[in-house]
């Protein structure tokens, strides 16, 4: 375009730039730029030729127009190095996203984590997200685990606008089952949504709960090498404002690639270091345990059995050092007799007696937690059931399974706890990766041993009864642990101590089943003060021999209940292990019914042995002379029944 005359006599001009910036256009010359297609790709614009008040001539025009084809072939150059640099940076992003992946592939949190922080650095986004699905050949979709990675001011802004705990807890969950990642998980289709609040498909719960508000959305689904969708990635809010392109989508779609064979890596990677736990923890098994003899079999199968009076197994105050390892098993028989097990579910009575005798070869001969500690915690089930006629009121498959759980729920301990376990990876740590490494061993190894030839005392059950039982002994087993015992205690100290306590709701049931669980296993410190002591040396031995295992090859001090260097603590800790952990469990057992009260009866009795103990020891640690060992004797005085669950309160002092 050309004009010709004064700019002010052509139509086609504007004054009104020139009415904001103050400049006075006399006259104009501006024709296309274009590229080496003829495709225009721009202007080139001149104002008022000098000198002033000239016009523009053709000879003007001819020029400019020479000169710009040479101006278009410059800026179409300068757009190709720009997109090929551009494209040269992601590629090599793309490349060091690769390098990253499968550099680490040991730890699935720790490459998420990469995956996240490179999608932040790619897309310039304001927080991305990682959601995996538990089950990938599950029609229904549900995620398992979620990360999330925010930019530092969004996280600062996030954690001030969160107003409690509940909208963390809330907004977690929006995060793992939001609706658009359900529906790439299910459609395997990415989602790109331009303006959040305009999408049908955007949920804004979310920005109510977090205070942070959702521009746009890319959302894309990650797939592993078998073509399966293992989860979705997601990123929100470009920095800039603006919302994610094509170009974005195609990016991000490529990183993911990388992204999913790293996760994959990861995951398959975990599942071989199961496996090889796995076959570790076995191999270990197989060259420590074998079962009974058919000797021994016969042996117990002919012999006759005493009764329950002959026994004492009846009694709450049971002396738990009364019956040798033979007569353990025949006491054990009688129990199953007198609780009427074996006519109810015709379990065959020398597959009965195998059993036992090979629960009893199964269990290792550590100090504490052995083949007797396992009698004596079905021994106290047994009497707490029959004196408080628990028994009439729990189902005859509850009661099967309680005292089931009782003989095997310590099968096969190592004579150390899961903190040890953890602390040393132990096969076992990585096998069950949980905090109830051992509980959940030793309902493992108690299912092997039924499901060994001639040692399955369910064989006579349906297949509904059997699944309902081995439930029922799953939890009998795990509730040992006793973090579910802190988990649980409050609700069920509350529901007793209000009068609400229903045995025929279905929860109160169980959280009653899993107390009598715990009590048991503690039950040694409901015993005469001489039995309770005598426990009390086994367990700390048991303790010691750890504490020495930490020093010698961990380099770690052990915690006091583990050191036998500070032997003179114990009775200190063993007084708030019956003050916060023991009597209120029997308490509240007593107040459900009272025939237990002469279990609290005897804990109050030996706490005071344990007070007169402990005021002994702060006597002599006050007459002593500085540097001088102390004279007052607490080997014996360790901390009874501390030790009677793998996950001991004590540990929280490590």
């Amino acid at each position: 375009m050309r004009l010709l005359t004064d700019h002010e006599q052509d139509h086609r001009f504007s004054d009104e730039i020139d009415k904001l910036t103050g400049y006075k256009t006399k006259s104009l010359l501006c024709m296309p730029i274009h590229n080496s297609d003829g495709e225009v790709i721009g202007v080139a614009q001149a104002i008022n030729k000098s000198p002033n008040g000239a016009l523009f001539t053709e000879d003007d025009e001819k020029v400019l127009q020479m000169y710009l084809p040479f101006c278009g072939i410059a800026i179409s150059n300068a757009q190709l190095f720009a997109a090929s640099r551009k494209e040269y940076d992601r590629s090599r992003a793309l490349l060091e996203v690769v390098n990253d992946l499968f550099e680490e592939q040991t730890d699935l949190e720790k490459i998420v984590r990469k995956i996240m922080h490179r999608a932040q650095t790619l897309l310039k986004c304001e927080r991305c997200s990682v959601q995996l699905l538990e089950d990938i050949e599950s029609p229904v979709v549900k995620f398992t685990k979620s990360f999330e990675l925010l930019s530092p001011k969004c996280s600062a802004d996030m954690e001030n606008s969160f107003k409690d705990s509940l909208d963390k807890s809330s907004y977690s969950d929006w995060l793992i089952n939001n609706s658009i990642a359900e529906l790439v998980a299910s459609t395997g289709l990415p989602v790109n949504i331009s303006d959040a609040y305009q999408d049908p498909r955007f949920d804004a719960e979310a920005d109510q709960l977090s205070g942070f508000h959702i521009r746009s959305v890319l959302c894309v689904p990650i797939w592993n090498s078998n073509h399966q969708i293992i989860g979705v990635a997601q990123v929100l809010n470009r920095l800039d404002g603006k919302p994610f392109d094509d170009a974005d989508q195609r990016l991000f779609e490529a990183f993911v690639i990388f992204c999913g064979l790293g996760i994959n890596n990861t995951i398959m990677y975990d599942q071989v270091k199961k496996s090889w736990a796995k076959q570790s923890v076995a191999l270990d098994v197989l060259s420590y345990h074998a079962t009974c003899s058919k000797t021994e079999v016969d042996k117990f199968k002919a012999a006759n059995i005493p009764l329950v009076c002959e026994l004492g197994i009846d009694k709450l105050s049971f002396d738990d050092f009364s019956l040798d390892v033979d007569a353990m098993v025949t006491a054990a028989l009688r129990m199953f007799m007198e609780l009427g097990m074996v006519q109810k579910f015709k379990i065959d009575y020398e597959t009965l007696c195998r059993w036992l005798l090979t629960v009893r070869k199964n269990y290792r001969m550590v100090l504490y937690h052995n083949w007797r500690h396992a009698f004596n915690v079905c021994q106290c089930m047994f009497s707490m059931l029959t004196t408080a006629g628990f028994q009439e009121t729990l189902t005859e498959m509850e009661t099967l399974a309680l005292i089931v759980g009782c003989i095997c729920h310590d099968l096969d301990h190592r004579g150390t706890n899961n903190a040890f376990q953890a602390k040393t990876g132990s096969a076992l740590s990585l096998l069950y990766g949980t905090s109830a490494t051992l509980e959940h061993h030793h309902f493992n190894h108690a299912v092997m041993i039924l499901q060994s030839e001639g040692h399955n005392i369910f064989s006579n059950l349906s297949s509904n009864e059997y699944g309902e039982l081995m439930q029922l002994l799953k939890q009998s087993i795990l509730a040992t642990d006793l973090t579910l015992y802190f988990q649980n205690r409050n609700s069920f100290f509350e529901l007793v101590n209000k009068g609400e306590y229903n045995w025929n709701v279905k929860e109160h049931r169980d959280m009653c089943r899993s107390m009598l669980m715990t009590a048991c296993d503690l039950g040694a410190v409901t015993k005469p003060w001489e039995i309770s002591c005598k426990v009390a040396e086994l367990v700390t031995s048991e303790f010691f021999e750890q504490g020495d295992r930490e020093r010698s090859e961990l380099k770690l001090t052990p915690s006091a209940i583990f050191d036998r260097n500070r032997k003179d603590e114990l009775p200190g800790l063993q007084l708030e292990w019956i003050d916060g952990i023991c009597a209120p469990l029997y308490e509240t057992f007593a107040k459900l019914n009272p025939k237990l009260q002469p279990m609290v009866d005897l804990i109050k009795a030996n706490r005071a042995k344990w007070e007169e103990l402990h005021h002994r020891h702060q006597r002599s640690q006050e007459t002593a002379s500085p540097g001088s060992p102390h004279n007052v004797d607490v080997t014996a005085s360790s901390c009874s029944c501390a030790g009677t669950s793998d996950s001991s309160p004590f540990q929280s002092v490590s």
